[in-house]
């Protein structure tokens, strides 16, 4: 396609992107701030260790200070930060991405507005991700989720179907299914449902995927957080649609029926893993979950909608990031309490 792209922010869904698009032989630059982690890549490229087979393959790096000069732009630049980061790294990259490029945020959250306020709506595009991995040794990547069972969607923010966003979709078909929506937006919000049923309170108790669904209660818990977020989200004016390659069919029923079967769906892809906050909090990182529950909640209360389970799961995530309390899975018992 001879376009220049960069992955800006390689942890490890960066890092299995930016591997599976170089190994695609198109031209990609990876851009990280964590010193070892870019030091090893230079070194001596990425090892993805995955169920479909693993591989190493050699990838161009670049340490945040590297890029001023580094003298090139960028046609397509896909962010793979923390919501926390979306900010400064897309002030940081704006000089960088050519006058009609593309910043494609590859996160979790409603990061779209926020990223469309610093690099212009025209150079903004959407994406929603199902692509698990783990990143503890630097140029070592853990995916959990092999090439047929990675999804993405991606979406122009005004709903248009244009030739661009049909070429993103062909560059992210590298690193699994990859389709195109008129209603990213929409999407992303489902997707935020879905993380919420599961990610945000999995991330309390440090447990596997399927340890926590186990748990005595756990599947109601998850679905009242769904109902949450699906009630503001219909006062936001989204349109919740099918992820992860659910047919319309699959995802014909109620509310509640369409909720379990999105997480449901997202769980056969990354039951044995574990979430994102979980990768925070044993890295003595701040979770993202300011941005996933946090959005309910705030925007809820904008709308005078009540979000108990969501507001309780921030809350406790607060403490854990303040060091007030540890993740562990009595924090269960503790999330239980709070939304009684």
């Amino acid at each position: 396609m001879g376009k220049a792209l960069a992955v800006l922010g390689a942890g490890a869904i960066g890092s299995s992107t930016g591997a599976d698009l170089t190994r695609a032989g198109l031209d990609v630059t990876i851009i990280d701030q964590w010193p070892q982690h870019v030091e090893a890549m230079k070194a001596g490229g990425l090892h993805v260790k995955r169920k479909d087979g693993d591989f190493d393959v050699p990838v161009r790096a670049l340490h945040l200070c590297e890029l001023a000069s580094f003298n090139r732009d960028f046609d397509i630049v896909f962010l793979a930060a923390k919501s926390n980061d979306t900010r400064w790294l897309a002030e940081l990259i704006k000089p960088y991405l050519r006058a009609d490029g593309v910043l494609v945020g590859l996160q979790n959250g409603m990061n779209d507005d926020a990223i469309a306020s610093i690099v212009g709506r025209g150079r903004t595009a959407g994406c929603v991700v199902e692509l698990q991995a783990e990143l503890f040794t630097p140029g070592q990547i853990q995916r959990n989720t092999t090439h047929e069972g990675t999804w993405f969607a991606v979406g122009e923010l005004d709903g248009s179907l244009t030739p661009r966003i049909r070429e993103i979709a062909a560059v992210m078909g590298t690193v699994g299914r990859c389709d195109v929506t008129d209603n990213i937006s929409g999407a992303k919000w489902t997707k935020l449902i879905a993380n919420i049923m599961t990610q945000a309170p999995f991330g309390l108790f440090g447990l596997r995927n399927f340890e926590a669904m186990a748990l005595p209660g756990m599947f109601d818990i998850s679905v009242k957080l769904g109902r949450e977020a699906l009630a503001v989200g219909a006062a936001l004016g989204y349109r919740i649609e099918p992820l992860f390659g659910l047919s319309a069919e699959e995802f014909a029923g109620s509310s509640d029926e369409k909720l379990v079967a999105t997480m449901k769906t997202l769980m056969s892809h990354v039951g044995g893993g574990r979430t994102a906050p979980i990768h925070d909090h044993l890295k003595g990182r701040r979770s993202e979950m300011e941005f996933i529950p946090g959005v309910v909640s705030r925007r809820g209360m904008e709308k005078g909608i009540p979000t108990p389970c969501n507001d309780a799961v921030v809350a406790i995530d607060r403490e854990i990031n303040a060091g007030r309390i540890k993740m562990d899975p009595s924090n269960f018992e503790l999330l239980k309490a709070r939304i009684a």
